[in-house]
């Protein structure tokens, strides 16, 4: 039989009740479709698959919005610098030679 560390040893525990609390909420996600009648439960999850779909699409465009507005916000910081250093030469005297 194979020696554990105590490192080892200690993340079982762990692991093993982690493993334990999935299988408990699998086990009630299964229950609440299992007391519908069958269709009813088909009907039921393609509702929420399509809901989720819905809401992933609305999330996918708000991070595109998101992104062009960083554009956006890094195309302008760049314009204002622009004029910036080019207001701030035209009021500068010129070099002595």
């Amino acid at each position: 039989m194979p020696e554990t560390t105590e490192s080892e040893s200690q993340a079982q525990p762990e692991s093993s009740v982690i493993n334990e609390l999935c299988d408990a909420l699998r086990y009630v996600g299964d229950v609440s479709y299992a007391i519908l009648p069958e269709d009813l439960a088909h009907n039921l999850a393609d509702l929420k698959k399509s809901f989720l779909s819905t809401m992933r699409a609305l999330i996918d465009k708000d991070i595109d919005w998101v992104d062009a507005r960083v554009a956006g916000g890094d195309r302008l910081r760049q314009e204002w610098q622009e004029k910036w250093h080019c207001d701030k030469s035209e009021g500068a005297p010129e070099p002595i030679n």
